[in-house]
């Protein structure tokens, strides 16, 4: 496999944003504009983006608003660097402001799609710029939100955690993006990193929220109140935290070998509020069969597919169990079980990839 197909691969939500480029059609500029615009050097033989209800007076500016469209759509683009050389020599990287403005504007619109492909191309033509990071992140987020498909939700979810955890490792004073990353771990069943983050978060906020001001400064005023309110937010999830903080850390005891600890840790919350948590029961598990305990190991691992009836870890660790216990009917009987799990799986996924596969921007071209 190539690099350029390894990289397509890593492109989470492109296959959601290449469909919009039906509406280009792509053609060559001549030698003698190429010439006169002292351009031939990175666009002779470049197929150049243009909107089909935009054929006529196509100036240097749609161009470059078209170039930026298409890899912000597909930033595996054969042409992404003559595309982002054009921007940068004509005008330079402040053109990303613009398209971050376009995407402001378009999220406020609820158009998700276009948000997006404007915030990558702003981030592509200036990769430092954290506030396209940073809408990017907010501009997924509201996609995901709205998303019921589960791999549409999924894939946006990922890009988004990753723009806020990148916001925040290259600005750590952006107090906003530590916010948003603290829900975006809470949604994974991070809750150490949930509670880390939002007092990072506390920590940032805490002088704009009680600072003196002149009640006649009425918009830092309405900021202040906003930012104190979103911190009493916080501070009911850090409190509500309190609880997974101690069951994650039961996990982490876990996976770390220290199983009969773990099993005190997590024992006491069978009969709680989280006893529907399948990792609940899944972890103390296996630190039960680590300790040789297989019939409560067991019964564990059996309450895990009662609430995640196709969880195949779970059925391997079981068979692992009845295997050790010498009971052959159940390891048989949940081996096939594996089987089957596993065949619905792939059958799933390759309608997923028949229904959703789209063509990438260079198929465009063919």
């Amino acid at each position: 496999m190539s690099e350029k197909e390894k990289e397509r691969m890593e492109d989470r939500v492109g296959m959601y944003l290449v469909p919009h480029l039906d509406e280009f059609v792509f053609d060559e500029l001549s030698d003698s504009y190429l010439d006169r615009a002292g351009i031939a050097d990175i666009l002779m033989g470049v197929p150049i983006p243009i909107r089909k209800t935009s054929m006529m007076h196509l100036t240097t500016l749609d161009i470059a608003r078209n170039m930026a469209f298409v890899i912000g759509c597909d930033p595996n683009f054969d042409y992404a660097e003559n595309y982002i050389a054009y921007i940068l020599r004509t005008f330079d990287k402040k053109f990303a402001e613009g398209l971050i403005q376009d995407g402001v504007d378009g999220a406020q619109k609820k158009d998700y799609d276009y948000a997006c492909i404007q915030f990558r191309a702003a981030m592509q033509i200036d990769p430092q710029n954290v506030d396209a990071m940073y809408c990017y992140g907010r501009a997924c987020k509201d996609a995901y939100e709205l998303g019921e498909d589960e791999e549409f939700v999924g894939r946006f979810k990922a890009e988004s955690l990753e723009a806020f955890e990148q916001v925040t490792l290259r600005r750590p004073d952006f107090a906003e993006a530590f916010y948003f990353l603290g829900y975006g771990y809470v949604n994974l069943g991070l809750y150490i990193k949930a509670k880390l983050t939002w007092e990072d978060y506390m920590k940032l906020t805490e002088e704009e929220a009680s600072a003196e001001l002149d009640p006649a400064e009425e918009t830092a005023v309405a900021h202040q109140k906003e930012v104190r309110q979103l911190r009493d937010e916080i501070q009911m999830r850090l409190d509500s935290l309190e609880e997974p903080v101690k069951i994650e850390q039961g996990y982490n005891m876990v996976l770390s070998g220290r199983y009969a600890e773990a099993i005190d840790a997590l024992a006491p919350y069978k009969e709680s509020k989280y006893q529907d948590w399948w990792p609940l029961w899944y972890y103390l598990g296996v630190a039960r069969a680590q300790l040789d305990e297989n019939e409560e190991a067991a019964e564990d691992f059996r309450h895990v597919l009662q609430l995640s009836p196709s969880n195949l870890e779970t059925m391997e660790e079981l068979v692992r169990v009845y295997e050790k216990l010498g009971r052959t009917d159940l390891v048989e009987k949940y081996e096939k079980k594996i089987q089957v799990v596993k065949e619905n799986i792939a059958l799933d996924q390759a309608e997923k990839a028949a229904a959703s596969a789209a063509p990438t921007a260079q198929d465009k071209l063919s």
